[in-house]
């Protein structure tokens, strides 16, 4: 298609694939570097929105007669966008029991006043997680020992973290790896040898006396002389 021009031509230059190709890279750099100042991160200036994604966990221990319920409420950030994000904005605690108000109180406002900081926030889990209560802790269903109630909430919070994507799962490493199948041979070897001797000994009488010799309790007396069953050892010779 021809193009007529109609004004005067002052200059020219001649654009070599590679200048276009370099022009085009630098467009695209400017673009995203345009975008990525666009983007809106944690601070504490952001202001609250009318609504806000939350869950709630439920914390029952031994330690109170009523169960502790954990608010933590969520801020989406860049929604809609390549760079949306979901940050841990507030938290709140409510209990019937009135004993640790104070704290619980104080708690929840420094919680969130970190969170609405930005940053990375993740370093609260590891310092509430490692609080000790002096009178002693407890163990959780499961097994799972809590060494406070200051430990479960930062627990809870750890637990909403890896909901949302701010804490990810380390996984284990080649050598862990090999190591717990080292383990696991190891287990199912022994596990078997027991499953063994558990049915070698149902052949023999219930009360049968172990066998210096082949380690079976397969010794009975006959004849007034104590034999082996198994391996044939026997005290008369």
């Amino acid at each position: 298609m021809a193009i007529r021009i109609d004004s005067k031509i002052a200059a020219y230059e001649v654009v070599k694939e590679d200048d276009a190709d370099d022009q085009a890279a630098e467009a695209a750099l400017k673009e995203k570097a345009e975008a990525e100042d666009n983007v809106i991160h944690m601070h504490e200036k952001l202001e609250r929105p009318e609504m806000l994604l939350g869950s709630t966990y439920k914390i029952k221990t031994p330690l109170t007669e009523h169960a502790l319920y954990i608010t933590i409420n969520d801020l989406i950030l860049n929604q809609g966008t390549d760079h949306e994000l979901r940050r841990p904005f507030e938290i709140f605690i409510n209990s019937k029991n009135m004993d640790h108000f104070q704290w619980i109180v104080a708690l929840t406002r420094i919680v969130s006043a970190v969170f609405r900081k930005g940053g990375d926030v993740t370093f609260l889990v590891e310092e509430l997680r490692s609080v000790f209560d002096p009178r002693g802790g407890y163990f959780k269903k499961g097994g799972r020992y809590m060494p406070s109630l200051v430990a479960e909430i930062g627990d809870a919070i750890e637990c909403h973290m890896r909901m949302i994507g701010l804490l990810k799962d380390d996984g284990l490493d080649e050598h862990q790896k090999k190591l717990i199948e080292e383990k696991r041979a190891q287990f199912e070897g022994a596990r078997q040898m027991v499953e063994d001797s558990e049915e070698a000994k149902g052949d023999f009488p219930a009360g049968a006396q172990l066998c210096g010799k082949c380690s079976t309790k397969a010794v009975i007396k006959m004849d007034g002389c104590l034999t082996c069953l198994n391996c044939g050892d026997s005290k008369c010779g």
